[in-house]
Parts: structure tokens; C-alpha cells; sequence
């Protein structure tokens, strides 16, 4: 797919019963002479979720937080939350909240706001014009987490909470809702609680410029430039740390979240918190939503990660839109991640890539 020109570069990393092997093929720049470097830093988008919600539940294991906790209680501007009747009515039909959202609704994804594929739907017209970022990440755009929430808080929810999965929006709320309970920002606090514990030195909301490569844009005439090394956006640090898909990361790194999940926890996280966050949450109703069935393609959703039944046993993982992808089997000790950087990735490359991993797995 190098030669084809789908992806100018990728790194691969491998870990498997305790080995662990990189390979990076290609390079940086379409039609670039700059071979792709083993540990480049690249822009891992939705690949954050699981590190924000591997965080949250490191604050439900201290006692800061309770699955349960309303979200009002960290972010009252977010209280006596009004729904609308149907996804197209205008923002003033509206029925109660029959209750508070939990940080559970959160790290589901069941909080009753996200993208929507099946309806014309004025809210998410208002959240887009109002600069909450909807779309591609974008660190420049996003306004600091209190301006952001007094835009978000006039808005009315989709749905009752709990009852349906849409992606993504839950997450920005859950970075807000981290930052407050602690009193620290949340690039700080991934730092401290997670990439620091884990040695994940080049993880984090601001890439070093000697080490980010360019991503790219699929457009009718090829590969457009998203975001250069140099002068990138990602270059300085965000006013809003977005939980949703702001961080950068190295394929080494990810792979030491990864080995973390597969070690039970190495004395982070308890086994109890990983066999939480790894399990199927949805029901088969939400599983067929809309959402569900464009994002997850049948399988489920536990705690900040897709949950898949697969050929080679049980998997679980993600994805980011700008052309990164992380599994792990628990069954084989095995993960993988594939580090690209072309929006939106190839369907064909995820699905070679996996397919390719699964068959030498073999089954569980």
C-alpha cells in the first residue's frame, strides 16, 4: 500500500509473549526522499481515548471519582440537561433529562450527544457553528474548557442519557470533568498519573519538531498536506487539552500502553478496572444504532475502547482518524499498532492489517 501510494510511510510495532519488534517502511512525505523513522511521532486522534479513559478510571480506583457521580457535580453549568423530541426539532422542543448524565454515560459514549448519520439534526449544526469541534482534530480551533462548556451548556441533548451510543463528544466532557475533580489541567494529569508511570516520554499534547512528520488529507487529485512538521498546530500547546483525539504519540509508546492492558494492570491500573474497561458496555439495542453500526461494525464498546469477537479470540482497541490503530489479544499477549498519517485511513488498510495479524495469531 507504500507502493501504491495509499500511506507515504508507516511504522508497525509488535508485542507478543513479551517480545517486542518495530519496522518502519516508506516515507514521511509523499514523494518524499525522508525514510519513515522508526520512532516518529505522529498524531494519534481517537488513539487518546483510551488513555483519557484509562486515567478516569485510575481517579474511580483513588476514590476522586464514582462511575456513578453526576457529571453536574464537576460541571453544574451541565445541570438540568432538556432533550430534544426528535433528532431534526428545533433547539427549543425539548423534554426534561429524566436524570443527570454519570461519568459512567461519559466513557460509554451514552452521555445523548454525538455525531449524527440518520437525521438533519439543528443541535449539531448549533455545536458546530459554535467552534466545539466537530471533525478532524485541531488543536488552534478549540476554545479553553471553560469558554468551551459555556458554549456546550445552552445546548440541548439528543437523546435521554444512557440510552444511545454516538461517538465522540462524550469525551471532551470526560477531559473536563478529569480536569476539575483534580485541579489540574489534563495534559498535566496524563502526564503524572499515566505517560510518566509507563515511560511514554514522547506522548503527550505538543509534539517536538524534531520528531512529528507531516500528515495528510485523501482529496479527488491524491494526498493533500493536513498539517506539516514544521509550523504544525500541533506544535504549541492547546488552549482546550481535547480527550477526545488531541495527543501525539510514537508506535514504542503506544505499544507500552498497550503491554500495560496485557500485564494486568503492571500495578497501575487492577485487573479489576481492565476487565471493566475491555468489556462489552452496550446493549444490542445500542450496538445497532446508527452510530454504533458506522463506528463499531458489530462489535461493542467497553470503557474508552471497541471490543470485537474476532478469529483470533477476543480484541480490543482503537482506531484514530488520522491513520493510527492499536489492538490488543488478551488470549494470544499479543499487540499491535500501525502508525500512519493520511485522514481518513483507509478502510482497506485497517482491515489488511488486521486480517494479516489475525491470521498469524491464529485462533485463540
Amino acid at each position: 500500500m507504500v507502493d501504491d501510494g495509499a500511506v507515504p510511510g508507516a511504522v508497525v510495532g509488535v508485542v507478543h509473549s513479551g517480545r517486542t519488534s518495530m519496522a518502519a517502511v516508506g516515507n514521511t512525505e509523499v514523494g518524499g526522499t525522508t525514510a519513515m523513522p522508526v520512532d516518529a511521532v505522529m498524531r494519534i486522534s481517537s488513539n487518546t481515548k483510551p488513555m483519557v479513559a484509562a486515567v478516569a478510571l485510575l481517579l474511580v480506583q483513588d476514590g476522586v471519582l464514582d462511575l456513578e457521580d453526576a457529571v453536574e457535580t464537576f460541571v453544574p453549568e451541565l445541570a438540568g440537561r432538556r432533550v430534544l423530541r426528535q433528532l431534526d426539532s428545533r433547539l427549543d422542543d425539548t423534554v426534561p433529562a429524566h436524570r443527570p448524565m454519570t461519568i459512567e454515560d461519559l466513557l460509554t459514549m451514552r452521555m445523548g450527544y454525538g455525531f449524527v448519520f440518520d437525521s438533519a439534526c439543528p443541535a449539531v449544526d448549533e455545536a458546530e457553528a459554535a467552534g466545539l469541534g466537530f471533525g478532524p482534530p485541531d488543536p488552534a480551533a478549540v476554545p479553553p474548557p471553560d469558554e468551551w462548556v459555556a458554549r456546550l451548556a445552552p445546548l440541548p441533548l439528543l437523546e435521554q442519557p444512557g440510552t444511545a451510543w454516538r461517538y465522540e463528544f462524550s469525551f471532551g466532557v470526560l477531559g473536563v470533568v478529569l480536569a476539575r475533580a483534580t485541579g489540574t489541567s489534563l495534559d498535566v494529569l496524563l502526564r503524572e498519573r499515566l505517560f510518566a508511570p509507563l515511560a511514554m516520554t514522547h506522548t503527550g499534547f505538543t509534539a517536538p519538531r524534531h520528531r512529528l512528520v507531516p500528515s495528510f488529507a485523501r482529496s479527488e487529485t491524491g494526498l493533500v498536506l493536513f498539517d506539516s512538521a514544521v509550523g504544525s498546530r500541533w506544535s504549541a500547546p492547546p488552549a482546550f487539552p481535547d480527550a477526545r483525539g488531541g495527543l501525539v504519540s510514537t508506535a514504542h509508546d503506544m505499544l507500552r500502553f498497550a503491554r500495560m492492558l496485557l500485564d494486568d494492570g503492571n500495578g497501575l491500573l487492577s485487573p479489576a478496572s481492565i476487565a471493566a474497561m475491555t468489556t462489552d458496555q452496550l446493549t444490542a439495542a445500542q450496538r445497532s444504532g446508527p452510530s454504533a453500526q458506522a463506528f463499531l461494525e458489530g462489535g461493542g464498546w467497553g470503557y474508552g475502547v471497541g471490543v470485537t469477537d474476532g478469529p483470533a479470540g477476543r480484541r480490543y482497541g482503537w482506531g484514530g482518524g488520522l491513520g493510527t490503530l492499536w489492538y490488543n489479544w488478551p488470549d494470544h499477549d499479543a499487540a499491535i499498532v500501525l502508525m500512519t498519517q493520511v485522514l481518513p485511513p483507509a478502510a482497506e488498510l485497517f482491515d489488511a492489517f488486521t486480517t494479516a495479524a489475525e491470521t498469524a495469531l491464529g485462533p485463540p
